[in-house]
């Protein structure tokens, strides 16, 4: 049995050796300290979109599993929510397959949900990487099926350096930038052109990327070539949410929303006076906890939080009244915009008993984008809850993705309830 370990080790540094233009270590740095991640001095004059630095790297399912296809990571100019220029990471899966597309890409934007940047799917994505994030490692899989049908496929670090886990505006120009920066390195890719058709794909965390990207799309990106975006499982509501959750299996996620909606990139300015402020030294600790560790860790350490107790921060359940903090819980509402709607369809699913993300942040979403003209297919569970949410509407995402590209997604608003 030893022999044989050794002899898988030996198999898989081979072929990271041997990768085409690999110019890295061959166990992955991790971003905290890989220099790939530091844009170059003067990148804030750029364009957003613009490919700062490149790379090939050798994939891999959970770090073991190398897949047949090639891999690049690009470094990236987008912008925080304050409007300064930052920089993050792209991975792009194209398959080594004869029936490859190259007039099209898939953006998937997986759940990170953590706001430690040694958390990203970037560093997950790689071969002999420690897999810090098992959810990306999950939907790595759903990813490799997109590949595997032919797909150029993007996977954004939509969270940026800072790992801002929640505010809904940062991550959705992540993803828009992600795709500029997709279509500015199409020669590369063999792509058709620079201007290449997308669709866009999220669930639950990854659904913050993606519904903020649809929505911001018109006014930050207008010109990109989108055909459809999908979003499970959606926080449209972060105030929501975080209600439901609170003091729950789940309350884990609490510490790291706060963490990263108090970011630098995010809203730091504004809130981080104010949490400073009202923090009890217990409250303090879940933070820095949650500032140094994954979603995973963070749910194993911190089930039954309460966000809203004085044993966390002194203004206990006043605390969402700050006009601080309700500001930001404000301005990282969906469907709150007239001008902030979709303007490629968008398939909004949801089950009615989801455990993790209210029902009602993904119905009023849907109330709230129709009404202001977005053509929203809203497809409703009545069995099953967050997780086998996901694992069941696979296919069906897929086909939307199919239909998306083809052009065969009806306009208006329709909503359907299913059994799962």
């Amino acid at each position: 049995m030893l022999f044989s370990k050794v002899g898988l080790l030996v198999s898989l540094a081979a072929a990271a050796v041997a990768a085409p233009l690999q110019e890295r270590a061959l166990i992955p740095l991790k971003p905290s300290v890989d220099p790939f991640y530091q844009p170059p001095a003067g990148f804030e004059s750029t364009a957003p979109g613009t490919i700062l630095k490149n790379r090939t790297i050798v994939p891999a399912l959970l770090g073991l599993l190398p897949s047949n296809l090639v891999a690049y990571q690009l470094l990236y100019r987008t912008t925080s929510i304050n409007g300064t220029a930052i920089a993050t990471v792209t991975t792009v899966f194209k398959p080594l397959v004869a029936n490859a597309t190259l007039d099209k890409f898939v953006s998937f934007h997986t759940a990170e949900d953590s706001s430690f940047v040694d958390c990203a799917p970037s560093y997950n994505y790689q071969l002999l990487a420690q897999q810090t994030n098992a959810i990306v490692g999950f939907e790595a899989f759903i990813l490799n099926g997109y590949v595997s049908q032919g797909y150029i496929v993007s996977s954004p670090d939509y969270e940026s350096f800072d790992a801002a886990f929640g505010p809904g505006r940062l991550a959705g120009r992540g993803v828009l930038d992600s795709m500029r920066a997709v279509n500015n390195f199409a020669s590369t890719l063999k792509l058709a052109s620079n201007s290449n058709a997308i669709v866009g794909i999220g669930y639950s965390g990854g659904a913050i990327a993606t519904a903020w990207a649809a929505a911001l799309q018109n006014n930050y990106a207008p010109e990109l070539k989108v055909k459809g975006w999908s979003s499970g499982g959606t926080p449209a509501n972060i105030t929501g949410t975080a209600l439901y959750i609170d003091n729950t299996t789940f309350s884990g996620f609490l510490p790291a929303a706060v963490v990263g909606l108090s970011t630098y990139n995010a809203y730091g300015t504004s809130l981080r006076p104010v949490i400073d402020s009202i923090l009890t030294p217990k409250g303090r600790e879940a933070l820095n906890y949650a500032a140094t560790h994954c979603s995973t860790d963070d749910l194993a350490k911190y089930p039954n939080f309460s966000l809203l107790s004085t044993d966390i921060q002194t203004l206990g359940k006043d605390i969402y009244y700050q006009p601080a903090i309700a500001a930001v819980l404000k301005d990282s509402t969906l469907g709150l915009v007239a001008s902030e709607v979709p303007i490629a369809p968008v398939n909004l699913y949801h089950a009615i008993n989801d455990e993790i993300i209210p029902y009602s942040n993904a119905s009023t979403l849907y109330k709230n984008w129709c009404s202001q003209g977005g053509s929203i297919r809203f497809t409703s569970f009545t069995s099953g809850g967050h997780a086998t949410t996901e694992i069941d509407n696979i296919g069906r995402v897929q086909q939307f993705v199919k239909d998306a590209f083809a052009g065969n997604v009806s306009s208006g608003c329709t909503a359907i309830t299913l059994e799962k």
